[in-house]
């Protein structure tokens, strides 16, 4: 699905209202409230990176971040569109309605201590190498401080925080959208852990995935191989069709797969397999044809092999929906507050880190603003899916040494100290100041929301990829035939 672009007039009239000359009333009351509780909020953000959770498995992640907002009086809605660690925490009464998104999930298989030199902790299993420990944390900061000013300015509105699980391939936001949890929204915020600071519109790809499991026949692989069926051979035949399909799909197109079960021992023909692919494309509509064309050749696959094959499509994404009225404004207030400022011992950890990084960056650049432009699609995210039923807006910041990439143990180690700590304060702060000019500025607001309708069209329908499936809460677990 392709987005439209506004009307240049629009767009003009978007930038003249994005960047307001003075700071908006209640700019310098948040911005207080989240550095007065940076110390609270950074212990709660290590509590999280310490238990490294993985997808639809955060239960004590999200325990902490719901008991955060219970203390300071948000009513919190647990267990959401069918997925346990999912939760809504609420404050406030009347429009607008503001939300704030909150990751907490780790990744699998990859693993670093609180230390700039390689440390790997393989009886810990995961890592928070995208640093949403450092997401969630931050988000409930920003969300508390702008309560603590609507309380105390009076004003009217409400406030509301998404706890949203699985973004790392579960895509636990879908759901949500999906389940009508953000039809009564006007503005979402949300960021993301990097290695700058950043409040441009960027895109990203829409993308599906599905684990394709086949099923064969056993059998000694030397004596009796002719009685045996192998499910591997399933998986390898559909990988080589999908390999010679890469040639046959638009350039942008990502296809990727990892082999998630391919038999115990040599001797033995496999009677199960199983392997996981990634389709990514710009245009959802395009994903969705060519999945089913991957479909088609784990079909034949399987004909080919004598094998059986079934498929359960994990998770469905949009690309992303820019709104440049939202992003501007962000971009002039992320300015505003400013970026990471490293003391001497962050300065000595980030120069090892640098060592060990292929494309390392100046330190400096961790406290600088990079320029607002346009940023091209490179990975995807389930907050594509909000995008498209509600204006929402994006920064990221410098959690990580510059030049750091998403995924590494250099992020998880970051991310495990100050250096981290940091970045996640610089963005609640500049999420607490968006969310007041929301909550004050009608014409920023109807300007987004303008921009929204133009871009999405009036004939748009929300239809989520992973159509009607319920959450694969199961999706981080080992591959078993039984399944």
């Amino acid at each position: 699905m392709t987005t439209r672009p506004a009307r240049t007039l629009f767009l003009l009239t978007a930038l003249l209202i994005a960047s307001p000359a003075a700071a908006q009333p209640g700019h310098e009351s948040v911005a207080a409230h989240v550095e007065a509780n940076a110390a609270a909020y950074a212990t709660v953000a290590q509590q999280i990176w310490d238990l490294a959770e993985v997808g639809y498995q955060e239960t004590e992640s999200s325990g902490l971040l719901q008991s955060q907002l219970t203390a300071a009086g948000f009513e919190v809605d647990a267990d959401v569109a069918g997925m346990p660690t999912a939760f809504v925490g609420s404050w406030g009464t009347g429009s607008p309605v503001i939300g704030i998104l909150a990751e907490y999930d780790a990744l699998p298989g990859i693993t670093q201590g609180r230390s700039a030199e390689r440390q790997a902790l393989p009886a810990m299993g995961a890592g928070h190498a995208c640093g949403h420990h450092l997401f969630g944390a931050g988000s409930v900061a920003a969300a508390v401080a702008v309560k603590e000013w609507l309380a105390a300015a009076g004003t009217s509105g409400t406030i509301r925080v998404y706890g949203t699980p699985a973004e790392e391939g579960g895509a636990g936001k879908v759901y949500m959208v999906r389940g009508g949890l953000f039809d009564d929204v006007d503005a979402v915020l949300h960021w993301h852990p990097s290695g700058v600071n950043s409040a441009s519109p960027s895109a990203s790809l829409a993308n599906k995935s599905a684990k394709f499991r086949f099923r064969g026949v056993s059998a000694h692989a030397a004596s009796a191989p002719d009685q045996g069926r192998s499910a591997l051979d399933g998986v390898e035949a559909m990988n080589h069709m999908v390999n010679m399909l890469r040639e046959h799909v638009p350039q942008e197109t990502r296809i990727h797969h990892v082999i998630t079960s391919g038999g115990s021992a040599p001797n033995v023909v496999p009677d199960f397999a199983e392997v996981y692919y990634y389709v990514r494309n710009p245009d959802s509509e395009n994903v969705r044809s060519i999945f089913d064309r991957v479909v088609r050749a784990a079909e034949g696959a399987a004909m080919g092999t004598g094998t059986s094959m079934d498929y359960e499509v994990i998770h469905g994404i949009y690309a992303m929906l820019p709104n440049e009225a939202l992003q501007r404004r962000a971009h002039a207030n992320l300015t505003k507050v400013g970026g990471v400022d490293y003391d001497d011992a962050e300065r000595e950890f980030a120069a090892i880190i640098r060592e060990t990084l292929a494309n390392p960056l100046p330190v400096e650049s961790a406290g600088e603003i990079q320029p607002y432009q346009p940023r091209p699609a490179g990975g995807s995210t389930d907050v594509a899916d909000v995008s498209w039923v509600v204006p929402t807006v994006g920064i990221t910041t410098a959690t990580w040494v510059p030049g750091t990439p998403a995924h590494s143990w250099q992020a998880i180690a970051a991310g495990g100290m100050s250096i981290g700590e940091k970045g996640m304060i610089v963005a609640a702060k500049a999420l607490a100041v968006t969310a007041v000019d929301l909550f004050t500025d009608d014409d920023l607001l109807s300007a987004a929301k303008a921009e929204y309708a133009e871009r999405v069209g009036s004939d748009f329908r929300y239809v989520s990829l992973v159509g009607d499936r319920p959450p694969p809460l199961d999706y981080r677990k080992p591959a078993t035939a039984g399944r």
